[in-house]
């Protein structure tokens, strides 16, 4: 029987980033997916600010950056006019290092994520499906099919279902998926075209029956379209084209479509799993959630769910932490997941359905309160703080505890250009200002790296205060947050937990 400490189902970006955190962590992992090669198509393209902040844990964000294109702005359209534009990298100043939201395409991210694997001697083992799963005294045992018709065994400590929307491993749990089908149809086309609005802005154009979303793509005269089917039931969503589709908003928006290079249709499903962990085994991304497509959160959400478990994962290998540990990933990651699938559920429907009150809203009511909304720093500054999701907390987890003025532990660091540090992918401590020497003596004896920050006004305006003491987690919140630099009270933290931060 072939054995592995975590066996990863699926090799979407959930997967490949689980499995490069925990191989940078020095975890033995096997990734297989059922697919005999990754995506060709583009289908994900927005990278989010929080998500590219984990890849400059990784090292991997200036690579994204250069390849990916930025969405210098975004404009809402309604019935011809353009009432909104908002500056992106304005928004997020101050935020993130990376103030913008980023458009890279799914296939190209993806092929990147594998080439860091391979760089490390992981190769994503295809046409591999896991058919069973079942829990052990000591671990999982997999039954995997290839390509071939074989069937093999592999012992896993655990193991993650990273197999989407259809997951077998949650299946294999049977975990319930509650949720339900949006009754639109929707399209989605990587196109060459021309236009003033393939001007590397993101684009959500609307009318009475009708919308199109226009996001650019890393070439000039490619877009991304998204748009809906009025018409659904009128014949097999296999056998729609692009010429069959609503081109009365893509008119009055001018775009001049010379090439079609892929086009597909499907349907928008809100769900969240009942649990995402059954003993050993767990759910990410679309296998734990799915919601509609608004903000661009679906595939940075399940990046976000494999940067939370894997360094805990790691953790519990090497008996660096207590095993209750893990039980902080769904506390975690689910009530975030319940939010974000009612948010956007909301937002989507305010966007497709067809009644009175919402065409009412979208055609009169935005159009008039959002230009003066979005006119207040405040106002754009809270839109990029959720949609960017680095808004998302975690202060009601076990791993949470005391706070500084303002920031509380579960909060995300606030960055101050402060976040270099973090590419240790480690447990760390952080003040600005002076660390006194029994701090010193504390993390020396528990060998904590401390980081000591000169005092300055912006760290202020970020919201951290000068003189405490920050333990930041690995992925880059905050775990204890004291205004006072105590021992016994960062001793205490680490006992409580059986946090051993030297044998992470």
């Amino acid at each position: 029987m072939d054995r592995t400490e975590v066996l990863i189902a699926g090799a979407g970006p959930t997967g490949l980033v689980l499995a490069l955190w925990l191989t940078r962590l020095g975890i033995h992992v096997r990734i297989v997916d059922k697919l005999a090669e990754p995506g060709t198509t583009s289908r994900a393209v927005a990278v989010q600010a929080r998500t590219l902040e984990f890849y400059a844990q990784l090292g991997l964000a200036d690579t994204i950056v250069e390849r990916g294109r930025r969405a210098g702005a975004a404009n809402l359209w309604v019935s011809r006019r353009r009432i909104a534009h908002l500056v992106l990298g304005d928004m997020g100043a101050g935020i993130s290092p990376f103030p913008y939201a980023l458009i890279y395409p799914q296939d190209e991210h993806e092929r990147l994520l594998i080439e860091c694997l391979a760089a490390l001697n992981v190769q994503v083992e295809r046409e591999t499906e896991l058919v069973s799963l079942e829990e052990t005294g000591d671990g999982v045992v997999a039954q995997l099919r290839h390509a071939d018709g074989r069937t093999t065994d592999c012992l896993a400590s655990f193991a993650a279902g990273c197999d989407g929307a259809h997951s077998v491993v949650r299946e294999q749990l049977s975990i319930p998926f509650a949720g339900g089908t949006y009754e639109h149809l929707f399209y989605v086309a990587d196109v060459e075209a021309e236009g003033p609005a393939l001007n590397g802005e993101v684009h959500v154009a609307l009318d009475a029956t009708d919308f199109i979303a226009v996001f650019p793509l890393n070439a000039d005269r490619r877009a991304r379209l998204v748009g809906t089917i009025r018409d659904p039931n009128a014949k097999p969503a296999s056998d729609w084209s692009w010429d069959d589709v609503g081109h009365q908003v893509i008119a009055w928006m001018d775009i001049n479509v010379t090439r079609v290079r892929w086009f597909s249709t499907y349907r928008v499903h809100h769900r969240v799993a009942a649990r995402f962990r059954s003993g050993r085994a767990f759910l990410l991304g679309d296998a734990a959630h799915i919601h509609s497509p608004v903000g661009g959160q679906g595939m940075n959400t399940g990046i976000g769910d494999a940067v939370n478990l894997g360094w805990k994962l790691a953790a519990v290998l090497r008996r660096a932490a207590d095993p209750a540990i893990l039980g902080t990933y769904e506390t975690e990651r689910i009530a975030f997941a319940r939010r974000l699938v009612a948010t956007t559920d909301q937002a989507f429907t305010a966007v497709t359905s067809s009644t009175w009150l919402a065409r009412t809203l979208r055609l009169h009511v935005v159009p008039r309160l959002l230009p003066w909304l979005t006119a207040f720093a405040a106002v754009r500054r809270l839109l990029f703080r959720t949609v960017s999701q680095t808004s998302i907390e975690y202060r009601g987890s076990w791993l949470s505890d005391g706070r500084a003025d303002s920031v509380q532990g579960g909060d995300r660091l606030p960055f101050a250009d402060n976040f270099v540090p973090l590419t240790a992918l480690a447990w760390q401590a952080h003040v600005y200002g002076d660390a006194t020497p029994a701090i010193h003596a504390l993390c020396a004896e528990r060998r904590i790296p401390l980081h000591v920050f000169e005092w300055k006004p912006a760290m202020r305006r970020a919201g951290l205060r000068r003189h405490a003491f920050y333990l930041i987690r690995p992925d880059g919140y905050i775990g204890l947050a004291a205004v006072e630099q105590r021992p016994a009270i960062v001793a205490a933290y680490l006992d409580s937990r059986a946090l051993r931060p030297a044998l992470a």
